[in-house]
């Protein structure tokens, strides 16, 4: 039986059901709701924890006779029903769960309204009102008292390395950039990174940062304490806690500041690479490496080239250039049959720009192990050739230099030989001697660029089809 079919409930019966209008105007339109452009057509509870008791009776009055608003707080695990494709009649499917924290309170005061979910009608909170808790200081205290204590709270687990310690009075913040998750800062000590999507089983977000830390590698910063949920025997990686690089500017902010200036990044570029490289090192010496033959290369291309066909299934503007970009794929696949191999190793998985944050001490650290939230987990765990990340980056540079106002002619290619040459500075070996690898991947990941923008963001799309009319045709 699926998680989804045997709810754990530590909650009021008929939670969801009064939740579930609210949820389904609501949820669409936070950014990090995977499933847009498809009506949500309900919910199943996958678990559901009451934190904090909700209020039942009349408010108590405060000073001056007005009422205390008393706080209600709700963990709840939910998966969203929605239709195959967007168009009446077509078939629901379960699709995925997210990860939701609850207030209730009689009334939002107007610090929270940027958080409003909404007036529930019926049900066990009729007349009440529920809002995304995170934006509130209470709950996020909750959140940081329980895995301070190695709290146990229903199913929900929240564990500390033993030798890390929690002050008590941090004061948390809400990050209100765009993210596909949410991030608390604590008292700018900690960070508490929320995972939205969540799905069962072990996510590289906590595992490959707890490998890294363990390895002593400086160029991640370790886990402090993570939040799990324990279901049908398996565990859901739900949050970690970090510490937080006070007065860090992540790559893609300060590769704008400097491209807005027309200052050269090439430096920061290969100081980048030389901190990819470290990470790359230290993955590989943490946790196992494979090699890779003919056979599992031709999976990979395989993997490749269906990527190539949906996507052109999907943005029909690509199917002129698909010839080309499959010649990346099939070149590839040609110097595995010539018995050429490659190694494998776990990898970042979405390595960009944003990715990565610069210390006021001029130190590079890179963050967010989460890989691609699109992909499924087993793929993201997966041992991948390093260049996978090094491609991911190069595109980046290649974003980084189309959205500069004042374009500056050949900044992306000087960032992009400066990053490989700082890569090949720790690691001993330049991604450029090994083009067609590096063609595949960059191939790869235009790809999925141009299908990302074409759904979410569509003014962007200029800027990965110029990088895949080049991929097209570089093997010419």
């Amino acid at each position: 039986m699926s998680e989804a079919a045997t709810p754990t409930v530590t909650a009021s019966p008929g939670l969801l059901a009064s939740l579930d209008p609210l949820l389904r105007e609501w949820l669409p339109r936070q950014r990090w709701f995977a499933g847009k452009g498809r009506p949500v057509t309900g919910f199943s509870l996958v678990a559901a924890t009451e934190l904090l008791p909700s209020p039942r009776l009349p408010a108590p009055l405060g000073q001056g006779g007005a009422p205390v608003s008393r706080l209600g707080l709700y963990h709840l695990l939910v998966r969203a029903h929605q239709p195959l494709v967007p168009a009446p009649g077509a078939p629901e499917q379960p699709g995925d769960c997210y990860q939701l924290l609850i207030g209730v309170r009689e009334a939002l005061p107007p610090r929270l309204a940027p958080a409003l979910i909404g007036h529930v009608t019926e049900g066990p909170l009729a007349g009440r009102t529920v809002y995304d808790a995170l934006y509130d200081a209470r709950p996020a205290e909750v959140l940081l008292e329980a895995l301070r204590t190695r709290a146990r709270i229903g199913r929900l687990r929240f564990e500390r390395e033993t030798d890390q310690e929690i002050r008590t009075g941090l004061v948390p913040r809400l990050m209100t950039a765009e993210q596909s998750n949410s991030s608390v800062v604590y008292g700018d000590t900690f960070i508490l990174k929320l995972l939205r999507r969540i799905v069962p089983g072990v996510n590289p977000d906590l595992e490959l940062p707890l490998a890294l830390a363990r390895a002593g590698c400086p160029r991640v910063p370790a886990p402090t304490a993570w939040m799990t949920a324990d279901l049908a025997g398996r565990p859901w990686v739900l949050g970690v806690l970090q510490p937080y690089v006070q007065g860090a500017t992540d790559g893609w902010e300060l590769a704008l500041r400097e491209l807005a200036k027309g200052e050269d990044f090439a430096a920061e570029a290969r100081a980048l690479g030389r901190a990819t490289a470290e990470v790359h090192t230290a993955l590989a010496r943490a946790l196992p490496t494979v090699t890779l033959g003919h056979s599992q290369l031709r999976q990979l291309v395989e993997g490749m080239v269906e990527r190539l066909e949906a996507a052109v299934q999907a943005v029909p503007v690509l199917r002129p250039y698909a010839p080309g970009l499959r010649s990346a794929f099939t070149a590839l696949d040609d110097l595995a049959a010539e018995g050429h191999t490659w190694t494998a190793q776990r990898v970042h998985g979405d390595l960009h720009l944003g990715q990565c944050l610069r210390s006021p001490s001029g130190e590079w650290s890179l963050i967010d192990f989460e890989g691609e939230p699109a992909r499924p987990l087993a793929e993201r765990r997966m041992p991948q050739p390093p260049v996978r990340d090094i491609a991911g980056m190069l595109r980046s540079f290649d974003y980084a230099a189309h959205s500069a106002e004042s374009p500056v002619p050949g900044w992306a290619e000087t960032c992009r030989a400066a990053y490989c040459s700082g890569y090949a500075e720790v690691s001993g070996r330049d991604p450029r001697t090994d083009p067609v690898m590096l063609r595949a991947y960059e191939t790869d990941k235009a790809i999925y660029e141009v299908v990302y923008e074409a759904r979410h963001r569509p003014d962007w799309l200029p800027v990965p089809l110029s990088a895949v009319r080049r991929l097209a045709t570089a093997g010419v």
